[in-house]
């Protein structure tokens, strides 16, 4: 598999290790090579994946899922610029909402058995914020824009490229992502703070 080329960095700092090498190995089989890959990228995964599900088990749970498809999808990833992180992003953002999807059909299959006479465990419950709210609202297109662009700090030429689409499909995403996440975060925001003052 070829590299897409171009350079690459974030926020005007160095980008990872290229994965190139590594990545060579892995699609020959080497476990131990992909086992250095998911050391290097598990925590950036991580992060991504908390913002897409509620609750670290299910964080965990797309993480797992990435990876496993990562291996068992080899010789079909694509490196941009010469990193499987975009590429693993992407694949977590689908991973996060099947197991949404499953998860919201379990919640309709248990809601149509009898209801029982046990309380909700608080301790389970999981709350993002507004923000968290408001991401989980957008479409997935939407969604995966402003997480490599905006979250991730990837450019929009490598966000095009992860995703596999023109630069300018992009840049209109994500223009129409921010503003539909205004819409969302500004009126909560507005009321947490006329709370606020009305408590003081």
């Amino acid at each position: 598999m070829e590299p897409i080329e171009g350079c690459r960095t974030v926020q005007g700092m160095s980008a990872n290790p290229d994965d190139s090498e590594a990545w060579g190995r892995a699609l020959a089989g080497d476990g131990e090579a992909f086992g250095e890959l998911f050391d290097r990228h598990r925590d950036r995964v991580q992060r991504h994946s908390r913002r897409l599900v509620n609750g670290h088990h299910d964080a965990d749970d797309v993480v797992a899922v990435t990876f496993l498809e990562a291996w068992r999808r080899r010789d079909r990833v694509r490196l941009v610029d010469g990193s499987v992180l975009p590429w693993l992003l992407v694949t977590a953002t689908f991973s996060a909402q099947n197991l949404s999807r499953g998860i919201r059909r379990h919640r309709a299959l248990l809601g149509r058995l009898p209801a029982q006479a046990d309380a909700p465990d608080h301790a389970n419950r999981d709350e993002g914020g507004p923000a968290s709210d408001a991401l989980a609202r957008l479409s997935l297109a939407d969604r995966q824009v402003i997480v490599l662009c905006v979250l991730e700090g990837f450019s929009t030429d490598e966000a095009a490229q992860a995703l596999g689409v023109p630069p300018g499909t992009v840049k209109s995403r994500l223009s129409r992502a921010k503003r539909r996440l205004a819409h969302h975060v500004e009126p909560r925001l507005h009321a947490s703070k006329l709370n606020q003052e009305e408590a003081r």
